[in-house]
């Protein structure tokens, strides 16, 4: 398969409800290399996902494993920044607020819009974050 389809794949089954996809550079029988498409969905997807695969990729067969999945309670909220508002991500484990992540898009955004080198102003609202929510790692 093309390598230019993986951008199209991976923005399709993301919209049509992938958890997560990943390519893995891989060598097959007779040592061809190749590349190796993952898709990480809920149980009741599969089937759903294995058609897309099937009728959207060259693939001749699938393999399949079932994971178990364990994720921090997510909470969004809009904080107020130098930069204007940006959409953080909230990580409750056990009921205690553990992590808080910017919003890549929001940064993203505004990096371009105020001319801002994207590393600075992730660091930047980082340290905004920690300080407004005194978060001990």
């Amino acid at each position: 398969m093309s390598s230019e389809v993986y951008s199209y794949i991976y923005e399709k089954f993301i919209n049509d409800g992938a958890l997560d996809i990943y390519t893995q550079s891989i060598y097959m029988k007779k040592n061809r290399p190749a590349i190796k498409l993952c898709i990480l969905c809920k149980e009741d997807d599969l089937n759903k996902f294995i058609d897309l695969m099937i009728l959207q990729t060259s693939t001749f067969g699938i393999r399949y494993s079932k994971y178990n999945r364990v994720t921090l309670d997510r909470k969004f909220t809009k904080i107020e920044t130098e930069y204007g508002k940006i959409t953080v991500k909230l990580g409750y484990y056990n009921g205690k607020l553990i992590r808080i992540t910017p919003e890549y898009e929001d940064c993203k955004n505004i990096s371009i819009n105020k001319n801002i080198p994207l590393n600075s102003l992730v660091n930047n609202i980082n340290y905004l974050i920690n300080k407004k929510f005194n978060i001990n790692y």
